[in-house]
């Protein structure tokens, strides 16, 4: 994609800018008692048996399924990277590179693995005193994420009204009571919070799509609402017992402050032939996907799109003291006249020979992150962290993420610099390879490979050398960018 021209570089980030990488607790750590361990059992024993499909290739996950779980072996599932075991390894490699910041999230089966629990598991909190330090013996700092779309297996159990998960009355109360515990235990060590990664994603995923657990598949957006009350309610409980944890703690550490926030999953959502009625949709699936939920944490409450309640939550607005972004590039929207609220996702055109497309499939779209940034400042007025972006790429020279790293900080320091937009950190998705969810072990999005038949061992990627590049400068070089930039 072309970008303006803004010269050779170099394009030097703020003193304070923090360059970090992101990880899940799922997704790289040992399997905990969670509503995903659970599912992954039940396919691996449907595997076993022979009564689950067989999954694998580029063709999209089936419902219930686990794209390429017929392929790998017992152990993958049950060690995911082995990061339990090589943690301290990995924060080295993390601090090599340059970066300062690590994003990753607390299991809540690890720490509550029972619903009678009303403090936290020892030996859950026994593994995280030792990640926390092993992070402060690298000088990595934390940035927390504590929902990461793997419930423990006792909320997602219905409850005796028939209720489960989010949707049960008591998970407000128990995320608050999660939160509190982590805070009081981790709070003098942490000042960035994010209470729920990608809520859309999660609901959408897991309640209309059914790729997710429940993997429910209710008809309209409408019929998510009481999910997405949930969401907000667990939200606003947290928020507010992490900053009446950290009042009383801030006075006795290093850590002075407290930010709050979530992360919000982006696309950039664009007509697919630019037809009145893509553009139509375009602009509502961006409304209910993108911003419904910032909208109402700013407000206090807010209608799904285009004429769903107004959804309501006591103590929820101001609630977020940040804007997180996880931003993924660009989807085309495909309607007809036929079936106009019926429509098709596209993940890339195969008339832009131009675009660059990563191993799912999905468009790179750096214009698009610096649209966001700057729509994100003007809308919602706070600080903004990006907390995931990265690019699938198993190449053995991944070219494509180098470039998307360098387009990707480039377009983020003219957000900063043209729009006056006060982004305060990058953390790349992955640092290294892990389970993706629906998509299996196949997407490898890592700066780190992970050798999974090799006692899951790590080796940099030639992007990684590039990311350090740019992180121990704090700037995108100007021989990074003639590089690139193309």
């Amino acid at each position: 994609m072309l970008v303006p021209d803004d010269g050779d570089g170099p394009f030097p980030f703020p003193p304070d800018f923090l360059w970090g990488v992101a990880t899940a607790d799922h997704q790289i750590e040992h399997a905990q008692d969670d509503d995903w361990s659970a599912f992954e059992q039940r396919v691996s024993e449907q595997r076993v048996s022979g009564t689950t499909e067989r999954v694998s290739g580029t063709a999209p996950p089936v419902s219930g399924t686990i794209r390429g779980i017929g392929d790998v072996p017992a152990e993958w599932i049950a060690k995911k990277t082995d990061h339990d075991r090589l943690f301290a390894d990995d924060f080295a490699e993390a601090a090599a590179l340059g970066v300062r910041l690590y994003r990753f999230s607390i299991s809540w089966a690890r720490l509550f693995p029972r619903a009678d629990m009303l403090e936290p598991d020892p030996a859950g909190v026994a593994f995280y005193d030792r990640l926390f330090d092993a992070l402060v013996a690298n000088g990595l700092t934390p940035f927390v994420t504590l929902f990461h779309f793997a419930l423990p297996r006792w909320l997602a159990e219905p409850d005796a009204s028939g209720r489960r998960g989010v949707e049960r009355p008591d998970a407000p109360l128990a995320f608050e009571r999660f939160a509190a515990a982590v805070a009081e235990r981790y709070g003098d060590r942490v000042a960035h919070w994010c209470t729920i990664n990608e809520p859309m994603v999660y609901a959408y995923a897991g309640y209309m799509e059914g790729i997710f657990p429940p993997h429910e598949r209710r008809p309209t957006p409408a019929a998510i609402v009481p999910v997405l009350r949930g969401l907000l309610a667990m939200h606003a409980r947290a928020y507010q017992a992490l900053h009446g944890v950290r009042h009383f703690t801030s006075g006795t550490s290093g850590v002075r402050h407290c930010h709050v926030g979530i992360a919000q999953h982006v696309r950039r959502f664009l007509p697919w032939r630019n037809s009145a009625l893509d553009r139509i949709t375009a602009a509502l699936i961006d409304a209910q996907f993108v911003r419904f939920f910032l909208d109402a944490i700013r407000d206090g409450e807010a209608r799904l799109p285009p004429f769903g309640p107004t959804l309501r939550v006591e103590g929820l607005r101001g609630t977020q003291d940040y804007v997180g972004v996880n931003y993924y590039g660009r989807f085309y929207v495909e309607t007809t006249w036929r079936r106009p609220g019926k429509f098709t996702l596209h993940t890339f055109d195969p008339s832009e020979a131009a675009d660059e497309r990563s191993d799912l499939g999905w468009t790179a779209d750096e214009e698009g992150l610096r649209l966001t940034l700057a729509r994100f400042h003007r809308d919602y007025a706070l600080p903004l962290h990006i907390l995931e972006c990265g690019i699938a790429d198993d190449a053995p020279n991944d070219v494509r993420r180098q470039r998307f790293l360098v387009r990707h900080a480039q377009a983020t320091w003219r957000a900063i610099h043209h729009d006056a937009v006060p982004v305060k950190s990058f953390c790349y998705w992955s640092l290294l390879d892990n389970f993706e969810w629906a998509e299996g072990f196949d997407p490898r999005f890592g700066l780190l490979a992970v050798d999974y038949g090799g006692e899951f061992a790590r080796r940099r990627r030639p992007s990684a050398e590039v990311y350090r590049d740019i992180a121990s400068a704090n700037a995108v070089s100007a021989g990074l960018w003639r590089r690139y930039r193309r």
